[in-house]
Parts: structure tokens; C-alpha cells; sequence
């Protein structure tokens, strides 16, 4: 039996139950508090500060007091602090790990996984900080000279979800850092203690007094939220979350024109068509559909299957899933754990019932484990799935795998298209042609073909229509934090 609860940590300092302001761990003004649990056990992790509005102005005054230095500092020495922070989390990755695991459910194995994936955002932008330049542009007039250099926009408030609370931070976060803004970091009610631990570390690799700042809060996230937004010496704001709350920050945002990064709802079709590999198929849908329990941004939540091949593929789906136990994330050999919170095993079950209602063909699970003590979902398998039911319109977010089918290409890519969000996709074929038509066609951001992973650290991550806007990772993740300035000169004698 590996490590189970905090008191394993080898290294006590990286779990933290304060907020971070201007380089010093603070409780909330008003003395307000709430607890993380545990969602597989639903056991106290910790007690940590319930922050408002005005310890939020606090950090962002902080922010706002050390940017005016920092953005002096040279892009080395922006990279150095980052590549420190990148080998700091990859020496405590075990420790991290286990504060993953325990606040937000996901196995061990698949914590470490994003402890380096979140590492590797630091390293990249690293590398970007010293590639972010201008140019010089040629001119019409001969008289005159045109360059153009590139500048931290400011303060950048950055909001993480609950699913990867490491991994979504480092992601915005190193890209600030990598330009020269400096940060506000709001975590997830639900998972803040990953987040805390990432401040200790880049405390430890060098960003100075103010550079990072974290509020920690569930009850007052609309109030923080709106300070956030509201705020004038906020000059960006990266969110990751609900269409629904990205569309209530951008209208928040509007009174003071910030540069705005939003990753909202998907809605991601898995289309396998009839030439693929089985296998493959399986395995891809596999990853896809249930790393996380179901609960990332690009969780394939449609699944497509041409009608020569859609009994074959359910049959081996679903003796593949039986296989997979499900459990405590710190327990070996599971690969399913708990849900983070009970609404998203209720919103599950609604899916569930009302796919049965439209004539859903539940194969296999249908209904939440008992006896586990926590937020349990048996893996669910639902044949002859159509356009009616909730999870054709709805992110399901949980272990739950509707089979739809189809019977031509351009069906399928209909299907897909047929949704207000345009996030990620993915094709499984041994058809390059149809990869490469198919990709064009879906109204998306992103497509794996022939795998169920859609990011890397030198990948554009992002959507289109209401998945949002702007592009985290890749060379286009750190110019969402600058600003592009203009030089005229007159070279005229």
C-alpha cells in the first residue's frame, strides 16, 4: 500500500491551508472558512480561508505593485525562474501527486501524469519567454523606419477549474510569467490545496514578493469573480470553466476592455468510422471517454459509430471497460475513481434516465456504486443513442458512454457540427483523405485522430463558437499576455 492522506507527505511545507498575498500566507479579512474533502472517502483534507472581494483587491494591488518592476526583468531571467519551478515540481511529483489525488479523486497514476504535463507548460514557456519579439517591417515610405516590440499587458487574473488544478494553472500561469505580467491565481473551491502547493514552489524557484498571488474561496467565487473582472488594474483574464460563467465574466469584463483567454464547454464527438482498427478505436474511446472519470475539457462525450462495425465496436467497449476496477485513487490498480462532486453524480443520473426515457439501451453500470462512501459512478455504457437526449446537447462529465450511430461521412460530420460549442474531436479511420476532410469540416478547435489525447505543452489548446476563445500552450499561448507597440522613426536627412 502506497501513500493515502497528507500525513504521507515527505515534504510537509507544500500543503498549505492559507492564501497567498504579496509573498505572505493570510487568512480571509473576514475570518471566514470552508472545507476541502475527500471526495472518495468525503473525509476534511483541510480548512482554508473563504477570501471576498477585498482580499481580493489586496492581491491584485499586490500584483499591480511588483509588476511595475517585474516587467523589467530580463526574458532569462523570467525563463530561469520557470525552469527552476518546472524542476521543483518534478522533484516533489510524488507529493503533488498525492495532494491531486486526495482533493480531486483521480488516480495516483494519472496525478503524476499531470504533475508533468503541468511541469512541462513551465518549461516550454520558458523557452518562449526568450522567443517572444518583434520585428522590423518594410516600409512604403523611404523616409522611415518601422519595428515593432512586444510588452506584458499587466496584472493577469487567472481562474483554474477543479479537473486539473495543477496542470490549468501552470498553463496560464507560466505564459504570464514567461511575458512579464504578473498573477492572481483563483483555484477551485473544490481543489485548492494543489494550487497552494504550486505557490510554495514558485516561491522557492524565485518570483519576487506580489509576482503570484492566490485567492482561495467557494461560497464567494461570483464576489471574487466580479473583483476580478471588475477591476481596473487587472489588465487580462484567463478562464477555464462553464460557457455559462465564461459569458458572465466577458460581460463583466466589458467596462474595462481586458484581454480576455476563455476555454469554455465542449461537447466532443469520438467518431469511429467503419475502416478503423478495433483496437485502436478502443483504447483511444477509452482514454478519451474516462481518463479523469470523465472529466476533462475534451471528454468525448458523443460517441459515433458507423453502422458496419457499431455492434463490434459496443461488444469489445464494453468487455474492455469491465475490466477496469474502479476505487479510491490511491489505491493500486484502480482506474476509475470518484467524481469530485456529489451535483456531478446527480447530473449523471439525470443523463442516464433521460437517455433510457428516449429509448436508451442501458449494456452496462446505469446507477452510482454504494457502499464506497464517496461520489462512485459505475461505468455506464448506453446503445441506440439519438438526438433527443440530454448528452447530445450537454456535457455528461462523468463515466458514461453513449453509442450513437451513423451510417455515411457526411452524417457523421453533421452530427458533430450539430452543437453550440466547438471545443475538441476526435476520428479514429485508416484513411488519410478522410482524416485529413473530416478534420477540416468539424467545427472544432482541435482533433486527435486515432488517439484520445487532444494537449501538449507545444500545442494551441482552445476552442470555437461558445468553446471560447484565444489559445493556451503552443507559440500562441504567451502572446494572449502581450501587447504589440509600434515604432515610427523619421531616417529623412
Amino acid at each position: 500500500m502506497g501513500p493515502s492522506s497528507l500525513s504521507d507527505l515527505k515534504r510537509k511545507d507544500l500543503f498549505q491551508t492559507k492564501g497567498y498575498v504579496n509573498a505572505e500566507w493570510v487568512e480571509a479579512k473576514s475570518g471566514k472558512t470552508f472545507d476541502v474533502l475527500d471526495p472518495a472517502t468525503l473525509k476534511k483534507l483541510a480548512t482554508v480561508p473563504e477570501m471576498g472581494a477585498a482580499d481580493t483587491a489586496l492581491a491584485i494591488e499586490a500584483a499591480y505593485q511588483a509588476f511595475k518592476s517585474y516587467k523589467n526583468t530580463t526574458a532569462r531571467q523570467r525563463a530561469r525562474m520557470l525552469r527552476k519551478w518546472n524542476d521543483l515540481c518534478l522533484e516533489h511529483i510524488d507529493d503533488l501527486a498525492l495532494i491531486l489525488t486526495l482533493e480531486n479523486g483521480k488516480t495516483l497514476t494519472e496525478a503524476k501524469g499531470e504533475v508533468t504535463y503541468a511541469a512541462s507548460f513551465l518549461e516550454w514557456f520558458a523557452g518562449e519567454a526568450e522567443r517572444a519579439h518583434g520585428e522590423v517591417v518594410p516600409v512604403a515610405n523611404p523616409n522611415q523606419r518601422i519595428l515593432t516590440f512586444k510588452q506584458p499587458v499587466g496584472v493577469a487574473a487567472c481562474l483554474a477549474p477543479w479537473n486539473f488544478p495543477i496542470a490549468m494553472i501552470t498553463r496560464k500561469v507560466g505564459a504570464a510569467l514567461a511575458a512579464g505580467c504578473t498573477t492572481v491565481w483563483k483555484p477551485a473551491g473544490e481543489t485548492p490545496l494543489s494550487c497552494l502547493a504550486q505557490a510554495v514552489l514558485a516561491e522557492e524557484a524565485g518570483f519576487p514578493k506580489g509576482a503570484i498571488n492566490v485567492v482561495t474561496t467557494l461560497d464567494l467565487v461570483a464576489e471574487v469573480g466580479k473583483e476580478l473582472c471588475t477591476n481596473k488594474l487587472v489588465k487580462k483574464l484567463s478562464f477555464t470553466g462553464s460557457t455559462r460563467v465564461g459569458k458572465i465574466l466577458a460581460e463583466q469584463c466589458a467596462g474595462s476592455i481586458k484581454k480576455l483567454s476563455m476555454e469554455l464547454g465542449g461537447n466532443s464527438p469520438f467518431i469511429v468510422f467503419n475502416d478503423a482498427k478495433i483496437d485502436t478505436a478502443v483504447e483511444a474511446c477509452i482514454l478519451a471517454k474516462l481518463r479523469n472519470s470523465g472529466q476533462t475539457c475534451v471528454t468525448a462525450n458523443r460517441i459515433l459509430v458507423q453502422s458496419k462495425i457499431y455492434e463490434e465496436f459496443a461488444e469489445a467497449l464494453t468487455k474492455r471497460i469491465k475490466e477496469l476496477k474502479v476505487g479510491n485513487g490511491t489505491e493500486d490498480g484502480v482506474f476509475i475513481g470518484p467524481l469530485t462532486h456529489e451535483r456531478a453524480v446527480e447530473k449523471a443520473m439525470i443523463h442516464i434516465n433521460d437517455a433510457k426515457k428516449h429509448g436508451g439501451q442501458v449494456v452496462l453500470g446505469g446507477a452510482p456504486l454504494e457502499g464506497m462512501g464517496g461520489y462512485f459512478l459505475q461505468p455506464t455504457i448506453i446503445k441506440n443513442m439519438n438526438t433527443e437526449m440530454l448528452t447530445t446537447r450537454e456535457e455528461t462529465f462523468a463515466p458514461v458512454v453513449g453509442l450513437y450511430k451513423f451510417e455515411t461521412e457526411e452524417e457523421a460530420i453533421d452530427m458533430a457540427n450539430d452543437c453550440e460549442v466547438g471545443l475538441g474531436a476526435f476520428i479514429v479511420t485508416e484513411s488519410i483523405p478522410r482524416s485529413w476532410r473530416v478534420t477540416e469540416a468539424l467545427e472544432v478547435g482541435m482533433v486527435g485522430v486515432n488517439l484520445g489525447l487532444l494537449s501538449a505543452c507545444e500545442s494551441p489548446f482552445g476552442g470555437v463558437k461558445e468553446s471560447g476563445y484565444g489559445r493556451e500552450g503552443g507559440r500562441q499561448g504567451i502572446q494572449e499576455y502581450l501587447s504589440v507597440k509600434s515604432m515610427l522613426i523619421n531616417v529623412a536627412n
